[in-house]
């Protein structure tokens, strides 16, 4: 049986649609009238840090390291046609991704929206592996991870994330190692692919110049009904120390990079929104545009535009990063700490507080209009168990002692890393 709601806002004067199909998929649809474009992702509950696999037992078995990043490029490939020649013939731009929690397979278009998400949901679906088509890929995903070895970006956020934890999953490159992905096989692709990708485990998301109607017409002919089978998470201890306080490697770089990190020690897997949503009023006060470090950092050249925070939190692990380019990487860092130490003294002021939270519901305000970011936000909201309003809702509760609250139990310096990259 098919159950639609409509999901409204009437502060922001917005509303989509939650579909329970038949199928087992959950289906959210929001209509943006007036707009040329439509943008779709079609997304599983399976990233990189989901190494192991629950057996019916219920025991859980280690899979290769990047098989989800693997599953993920070979998903496009069939007996005929692959998808992306698929998609190029209906004009349609597809992509894909798989992140440290999630797998999404994505298009946009200003037409053949129907045609296009036909193709969409009948590639995901329909799985094709060979171990030849398996072999001819483990080359061509070890081209990528040597080249993101190069990368000055990526390499140090895994070295700050490798340094900063022992155990956690995180602290692997998403699409693995030569080592790992030589261990998988079409057998272990398959495994895997029915297990995290039964659609009780996935969402679609779909916003733009588009109808509820033409979504599920769609879905009835695509969607047949499955067993449910929500995959599980295994929760890995991790201590709450980092492993090093320092690392550094040598790259082709004009100006340093760095990225410092704290690590964060929780009772429960996951953050709630609420301290998702402080966090970054937190740290956007510590270290936004606006804020006074970040004028003293610039104005003395230790950083330029390059420097940002990030509140990077998932199942498991949360921590904070700080990144930018610098000649002088340690004395951002002791500048950063300067100011945290300074704040735990002082505590926050009303009025800074009242003019960021001001600035950031602006952002997310804007952030309505962008339907790519709607369809992705839809997603990611669902798999958190909420819908794409309750940030804004609980965003509009978060007081100035939230924040003084959760700056408590954050931000120590006795857990954080800092992760540089020099020139060679």
């Amino acid at each position: 049986m098919m159950n639609i709601k409509e999901v409204r806002n009437e502060l922001l004067n917005e509303k989509y649609y939650d579909i329970d199909h038949p199928s087992g998929l959950k289906i959210l649809v929001m209509p943006k009238e007036n707009y040329s474009s439509t943008y779709a992702i079609f997304a599983t509950k399976y990233g990189s840090i989901d190494t192991m696999i629950q057996m019916d037992d219920g025991t859980f078995k280690e899979i290769p390291e990047g098989t989800a990043h693997f599953l993920e490029h070979k998903l496009f490939e069939s007996e005929d046609l692959d998808a992306f020649e698929r998609f190029a013939k209906t004009g349609a731009s597809a992509n894909a991704y798989t992140s440290f929690d999630r797998t999404g397979y994505l298009f946009s278009c200003s037409a053949n929206f129907k045609k296009n998400l036909e193709i969409l949901l009948d590639f995901v679906q329909n799985p094709y592996f060979t171990q030849a088509t398996v072999e001819k890929e483990q080359g061509i995903i070890g081209q990528e991870i040597d080249m993101y070895k190069d990368a000055p970006d990526w390499e140090v956020m895994f070295n700050c994330l490798r340094t900063m934890y022992h155990n956690l999953p995180v602290r692997i490159d998403i699409a693995g190692t030569q080592e790992s992905i030589a261990q998988i096989t079409a057998k272990t692709l398959y495994g895997c692919y029915d297990n995290f990708y039964n659609l009780h485990n996935m969402v679609l998301a779909v916003a733009g110049n588009v109808s509820v109607d033409e979504v599920i017409e769609v879905a009835d002919k695509a969607l047949k009904p499955v067993e449910g089978k929500m995959a599980q998470r295994k929760v890995i201890d991790e201590p709450k120390e980092v492993l090093d306080s320092y690392v550094e490697e040598k790259l082709s770089v004009a100006t340093p990079q760095f990225m410092f990190g704290f690590k964060e020690s929780w009772d429960t897997p996951e953050r709630t929104t609420k301290e998702e949503i402080s966090m970054e009023i937190l740290l956007d006060m510590i270290s936004g545009q606006s804020s006074e470090l970040y004028k003293r950092l610039f104005d003395g050249k230790l950083i330029n535009s390059s420097f940002g925070f990030e509140y990077f939190t998932g199942f498991g692990y949360s921590c904070v990063l700080f990144a930018g380019e610098s000649n002088d990487p340690k004395s951002v860092s002791e500048e950063i700490v300067k100011e945290i130490k300074k704040f735990r003294e002082t505590g926050f002021d009303k009025t800074a507080f009242d003019r960021t939270k001001k600035k950031l519901y602006g952002r997310m305000i804007m952030g309505m209009n962008d339907v790519e970011g709607l369809a992705n936000n839809m997603a990611v909201s669902f798999f958190a168990g909420e819908n794409i309003f309750t940030d804004f809702e609980i965003f509009k509760t978060v007081t100035l002692d939230d924040i003084n609250d959760i700056f408590q139990k954050t931000l120590d310096e006795n857990y954080s890393v800092l992760s540089v990259i020099k020139p060679n």
